[in-house]
């Protein structure tokens, strides 16, 4: 699978704790082999974001993403739930 990433979500991943960035990393691996492992809590967004989907880093964080073809994905924001606004 091949995961790109957008100047938005890259300025964003700077700006998480070293763990968060720890954990993030296992998540991508994990999504690299099955973005819908129970693990990551993946779903569809709603709303005025239903074009994205949403899978979880741990409690409080999200990385939203966008299909973008068979084995291409963008990753589009990282962060709390704030980023759903």
């Amino acid at each position: 699978m091949r995961i790109l990433y957008s100047k938005k979500f890259e300025k964003t991943y700077r700006g998480l704790t070293p763990r968060v960035k720890m954990l993030a990393e296992k998540k991508e691996r994990i999504f690299r082999k099955n973005p819908f492992d129970a693990r990551l809590k993946t779903h569809k967004l709603s709303g005025p974001l239903n074009q994205y989907w949403s899978f979880a880093i741990d409690r409080r964080h999200r990385i939203i993403f966008l299909f973008a073809g068979d084995e291409t994905v963008w990753f589009l924001y990282v962060g709390n739930h704030s980023i759903y606004r």
